[in-house]
């Protein structure tokens, strides 16, 4: 996303023979300028886009890592409900933003984002309890390095990946069963599958979502304040998917303490 936001700014050579009152001698550079002016705002847009998903990041994983350290995850984990809880706020908040953001303000949307950041980070302070130090490591590397490649596919490609949803709703439905059916039968077989399987479909799923930023962009550009909604349910989107390739590739490669 960094070499988006970027393009806007065109070299000094672009400009010599812009001069206003003469002819322009290199139409075809005019009208690549003019191009690059008409995606200022989606690289804009975009730019704004990836700084939510990573403040998200930042706190999610700041918040684990305080709590690991401090002891404190152990306090409230020796709460049997707070498992329990934890879960079922982090899926109302997101089914909450999902449903209700195009009625919420920018501040709004902005809170609740925050606010499951945070509560993820509890997640996080598990994940460092189970997994040794190096295992969080590498798959944190691995994550970030297979979803910029995936995200930067998703904002290059012109494709239309609109058709790809209903086979991203069952890829997720699919792995969603399989992983309640391994919760009884406890195969170390299974869950390696299902950790492999995990990886694929969150890989593409960050290549969809990565286009569909674009998408939803051109479809609410003439609404600036639906524009600051969409930047901040794209960056769930994409904060999810994270989260999400970096867990099962934990799984798949990480070791327990």
């Amino acid at each position: 996303s960094g070499k988006d936001a970027f393009c806007g700014f065109l070299p000094v050579w672009e400009n010599i023979y812009r001069v206003k009152g003469e002819i322009d001698m290199f139409p075809d550079d005019e009208l690549a300028l003019k191009a690059r002016q008409d995606k200022s705002p989606l690289y804009r847009h975009v730019a704004v886009t990836y700084l939510w998903m990573f403040v998200g990041l930042a706190l999610t994983f700041v918040t684990g890592i305080l709590l690991f350290s401090s002891n404190l995850v152990f306090l409230f984990y020796r709460i049997p409900a707070v498992s329990i809880l934890l879960l079922g706020a982090q899926l109302g908040l997101v089914i909450f933003l999902s449903a209700r953001f195009t009625r919420m303000s920018v501040n709004g949307c902005r809170a609740v984002f925050i606010f499951y950041s945070v509560l993820t980070g509890f997640v996080v302070a598990s994940v460092l309890i189970a997994y040794d130090a190096v295992s969080v490591f590498l798959a944190f590397g691995s994550a970030t390095l297979f979803f910029g490649c995936m995200a930067a596919a998703g904002l290059i490609t012109r494709r239309d990946v609109s058709g790809f949803g209903p086979l991203v709703v069952f890829g997720l439905l699919a792995l969603l069963v399989m992983e309640m059916v391994n919760l009884f039968l406890q195969a170390d077989a299974l869950d390696s599958m299902l950790s492999l399987a995990g990886v694929a479909i969150f890989l593409g799923i960050t290549t969809y979502d990565s286009k569909r930023t674009k998408d939803l962009y051109y479809a609410h550009q003439d609404n600036p304040e639906m524009l600051g909604k969409m930047s901040i349910y794209s960056a769930l989107e994409l904060y999810l998917d994270f989260m999400n390739l970096f867990v099962y590739l934990l799984r798949l490669i990480g070791k327990k303490r």
